[in-house]
């Protein structure tokens, strides 16, 4: 996720490090980084969020919280508890109402909620009237367009805000485009009907099955947006909106990462909830967003109905200084602990060596007393876990025949001249059908090797010469599917030549050699290290091969052969990305040497007439040299 610094200030009254130091802070204590780009003033740190933390730092407060911890630097505020002390600080008599209490199904007058379906357990509505929809100032564009969001308006811009700021998905309907029954709206939360379809914001139409989710307008029966991916057309915002319904909800992490995964239709949205985000989150993220829009699009606050069936229980889980000890060394012990936990927030209670955390509510990662030791490690640095030995398996060492077998195939292939080649898992036909297929065209599950290694055979000879070889040998080990069952087998592909071994005749070698091997394997071997010195990119561009036979000089048999052909390459100039002698012979006194040139080039393909330059200075320089060209 992409975090920017000037955003992260807002949480701080301390000025905080700069974007290296933030950088450092969280690699070396909860998350790496991707890289750090400067836009204007403001530094955007790309954070790659593991997927344990998915449901509490995809957002800017997640993220200001562990530098909080990790910095010892206090929060200036934090907006969910901020809210809390708001909440309890107000009557009933104030703007804000009781119904984001944690208390289930307060329905506003004007808007009823229905949830029928499992996947969604939380549906919270806001009905705003009186807005003014418009462009957004120029604070809240740059916040978004720093973190990658293009500005819409300023109602749609404040929803994506709090979500990129709390990590809760909102969303904004357009009341007035909604049914209304008896003076009352009805959303809704469904399975999506086999075949249904919906006209998405991005003016795209798409296809619904029964997995998916959907949000409806109760009193039309249509469907008006993606449940955690995307709103529909039928209720989006326009210039014209005066009248909207905020959606803030909680839909089953799995069902969402499906219906975006079928759709290709990936959102911010989509990305949090496939994480699992806590259903109490969505009412700290709606008074969030009503009161960034009353601020900026005005109107008047009608109030919500939050529908709630199972409110989200309290957590609590323990862990012992022996415990934490034993896993991190003496080095950390109950001033540690106690250290850790304050920074992190946590509340807890201690009972001699035993401490007690009572989890908060968005730390659903938190469920095992490993879970804590681990939260201390991290956030006390795992520099300061002492070095120890590991101790002796108290086993003999459990030998994988798959891998056994597989190395002693790779190990004689390769010393046969083999190279090993990965091929699709996919094929045109099989037995096995794939359900989320990568394409139409391989839907199935392989049950050979042979087809892919035919179609790599025939890949790698056209580029034989520019690979220096004199016959493409490749192999390759991998699974099947065929008889109702998944294997593991070998397969090899030789091309073709007038002297060399076909695919049969190694093989045969190969399977007498397997044979040798005992069935009982006592242990692995120590297997050769590899000997390759480095690794190249090549090239997407057609070669050009040319090839040059010459005399050497009169009186110069003695000549270091090997020095020509350095020398050749040189003349050939920079496109000359390979040389190779492949004859010599002696007649009558005089040698005759005989070269492949290949030509290629990393940003273009090459001409004849470049190639043939080329070769005409070759040609000049060795009959200035004495040699003579056949």
């Amino acid at each position: 996720m992409k975090i920017s610094r000037e955003w992260l200030q807002t949480y701080f009254e301390k000025e905080l490090p700069n974007a290296e130091a933030l950088s450092d802070a969280l690699t070396f204590h909860a998350f790496e980084i991707d890289g750090i780009e400067k836009i204007g003033s403001d530094s955007i740190l790309d954070v790659k969020v593991t997927p344990n933390r998915g449901h509490d730092c995809l957002s800017h407060r997640g993220v200001a919280k562990e530098l909080s911890a990790i910095l010892q630097l206090p929060l200036k505020s934090d907006p969910l508890t901020d809210i809390d002390e708001s909440r309890n600080s107000q009557s009933e008599s104030k703007t804000w109402p009781s119904g984001l209490e944690r208390s289930s199904g307060r329905v506003s007058a004007e808007v009823s909620v229905s949830i029928n379906s499992p996947l969604c357990s939380r549906y919270i509505a806001g009905h705003i009237k009186g807005v003014k929809v418009a462009l957004s100032p120029a604070w809240l564009k740059e916040r978004l367009e720093a973190v990658g969001q293009r500005s819409i308006n300023n109602v749609v811009d404040a929803t994506n805000y709090v979500m990129f700021d709390l990590g809760q998905p909102l969303h904004a309907f357009d009341a007035g485009k909604l049914v209304q029954k008896e003076g009352r709206y009805a959303v809704g939360v469904r399975a999506a009907k086999a075949g249904e379809k919906l006209f998405a914001l991005d003016e795209k139409e798409y296809l619904l099955n029964e997995s998916m989710l959907v949000i409806v307008d109760e009193n039309k029966g249509e469907a008006i947006g993606i449940a955690g991916v995307k709103g529909g057309m039928p209720a989006g915002i326009s210039e014209e909106t005066h009248e909207i319904i905020i959606e803030s909800a909680n839909f089953d992490g799995p069902t969402v990462r499906r219906a975006a995964q079928e759709l290709k239709l990936r959102t911010d949205a989509s990305a949090r909830f496939e994480q699992v985000i806590s259903p109490e989150l969505a009412a700290y993220a709606m008074q969030a967003v009503v009161d960034l829009i009353l601020e900026l699009a005005g109107g008047e606050f009608i109030g919500v109905t939050d529908v709630y069936p199972k409110p989200q229980e309290k957590k609590e889980v323990s862990v012992s200084v022996t415990q934490v000890k034993n896993l991190l060394g003496d080095t950390f012990g109950e001033k540690e602990i106690k250290d850790s936990f304050n920074r992190l927030g946590f509340s807890f209670q201690q009972n001699a060596e035993l401490f007690s955390v009572e989890v908060p509510f968005e730390r659903l990662d938190l469920e095992i007393p490993e879970d804590l030791v681990e939260e201390v490690g991290r956030i006390q640095g795992y520099d300061k876990i002492p070095p120890i030995e590991l101790p002796p398996f108290s086993k003999p060492v459990e030998i994988n025949k798959n891998f056994y077998w597989s190395e002693k195939i790779r190990e004689y292939l390769v010393a046969q001249g083999f190279s090993e080649v990965f091929t699709s898992v996919f094929a045109e036909k099989g037995e096995r059908i794939v359900l989320n297929k990568v394409d139409g065209v391989k839907p199935y599950l392989r049950t050979n090797l042979a087809d892919g290694l035919t179609e790599a055979l025939e890949r790698n000879m056209r580029n034989k010469e520019l690979l220096g070889l004199a016959q493409v040998k490749l192999f390759e080990i991998g699974a099947i599917w065929k008889g109702g069952k998944e294997e593991m087998v070998y397969d090899l592909a030789v091309e073709k030549i007038k002297k060399g071994k076909t695919a049969d005749e190694y093989r045969k070698e190969l399977d007498a050699e397997l044979k040798n091997i005992p069935e009982a394997l006592a242990e692995y071997e120590n297997l050769p290290l590899s000997q390759t010195e480095r690794y190249q990119p090549f090239s997407k561009y057609p070669y050009i091969v040319r090839d040059l036979a010459v005399w050497k000089p009169e009186g110069s048999y003695g000549m270091d052969e090997d020095k020509i052909e350095e020398q050749i390459k040189a003349e050939a100039g920079e496109l000359c990305v390979k040389i190779s002698r492949f004859d010599r012979f002696e007649k009558e006194g005089r040698v005759s040497l005989a070269y492949r040139l290949i030509f290629q080039s990393f940003d273009r393909t090459l001409t004849d007439g470049e190639v043939n330059a080329a070769m005409e200075c070759v040609y000049g320089k060795k009959k200035e040299q004495g040699f003579e060209i056949r």
